[in-house]
């Protein structure tokens, strides 16, 4: 491994702190180095706030101010900034937003070598942080672990390239490969398997379900057990089988109903509403629908080793897709497929 991808690993695993907290923003993550010693470190942590590289900087500022560098040699933190390399692992930011751009910040603190991970697709950005440093006389290294970082903010990747959602398909199987039966609710996976289920929830801009599994399962839609936001809840509803009473439309969390069955209607409104992903959690019918129209990113089986349902409703037929990862959660099995990034970092 280089150097330079060693620093930008690094990078990745600040960004990933901000899951969760950042989005519509992308996670970013960035180190400064002096002499292969990491200075200063910083993480985008709350959307609306400070970007990862103002942490970083300010985090080296503090440190120097404090004399844990004074072995170094400097003056003061501005000649020790100059004379190190930033790492980010996004293109830094040139236009105001909800804060100022950070490329501008860079540019201000004299540092003279940037290395960036993967330009930003966003249009407001799109080289334009990159051509800044360079007009400025910045020494910038660009990509470095790019399908790494990419994979970290597929969501935002997938949005800004593709203008739609990222599309994550999730059910849970028995044993002998069906998700329930006929007009019953049945828990197929364990109580494990549902915390991590509620996490994912709390992970997705948005939530979908077919009108025919919210009048058969009522399910709330929400995230109660695991901390984080509950996400914009959908339900397709061509048929008008929706009733008052149901969960889904008890005003816990927002809820859009679509009385149609033109999947890319509602991934064009989705896009409109500036939601970067949607978890489709069924059923059988709507999650077959994504697939037949290669409408999905990935698709995450939870696979229980002890329920049984003979005469179930078969699961959706797995698509030619690569495995990422699979796991176990006590009598459980998740298997995570996508065809997003076959390599490298995995979040």
């Amino acid at each position: 491994m280089s150097t330079h991808e060693r620093y930008m690993r690094r990078c990745l695993q600040l960004a990933a702190l901000g899951a969760g907290s950042v989005a519509p923003n992308p996670m970013v993550g960035a180190v400064l180095v002096y002499r292969d010693l990491v200075i200063g470190e910083g993480y985008h942590q709350r959307y609306g706030q400070a970007h990862a590289e103002v942490h970083c900087i300010r985090d080296a500022e503090e440190r120097f101010a404090a004399g844990q560098w004074a072995n170094l040699g400097f003056a003061d933190a501005g000649a020790l900034l100059a004379a190190s390399t930033l790492y980010v692992s996004l293109e830094p930011c040139a236009h105001h937003g909800k804060t100022p751009p950070c490329a501008d910040l860079v540019v201000a603190k004299g540092i003279r070598r940037v290395v960036v991970g993967v330009r930003d697709p966003f249009p407001e950005v799109n080289g334009k942080g990159i051509d800044k440093l360079l007009r400025a006389g910045i020494e910038v290294i660009c990509p470095v672990l790019e399908e790494d970082c990419m994979a970290l903010n597929r969501r935002f990747f997938t949005f800004h390239t593709k203008h739609r959602p990222y599309i994550i398909l999730k059910w849970a199987q028995s044993a002998d490969g069906c998700i329930g039966r006929e007009g019953q609710r049945i828990a197929v996976s364990n109580a494990w398997s549902k915390r991590l289920v509620h996490r994912w929830r709390s992970e997705e801009a948005s939530i979908l379900v077919g009108g025919h599994t919210a009048r058969v399962d009522d399910p709330a839609l929400t995230n109660r057990y695991w901390p984080g936001p509950s996400p914009l809840r959908l339900v397709l509803d061509p048929d008008g089988v929706l009733t008052p009473g149901m969960k889904v439309l008890d005003g816990e969390a927002p809820t859009v109903v679509y009385p149609t069955r033109d999947l890319r209607e509602v991934l064009s409104d989705l896009h409109r509403r500036s939601a970067q992903s949607v978890l489709v959690e069924g059923g059988a019918r709507l999650l077959t629908s994504f697939i037949a129209g290669g409408l999905f990113d990935e698709i995450r089986v939870i696979r229980s080793e002890t329920v049984h349902l003979p005469g179930g409703i078969p699961a959706p037929v797995m698509p030619v897709v690569p495995l990422q990862r699979s796991f176990a959660l006590g009598d459980d099995r998740v298997f995570i497929y996508s065809s997003f990034v076959t390599h490298g970092y995995w979040g």
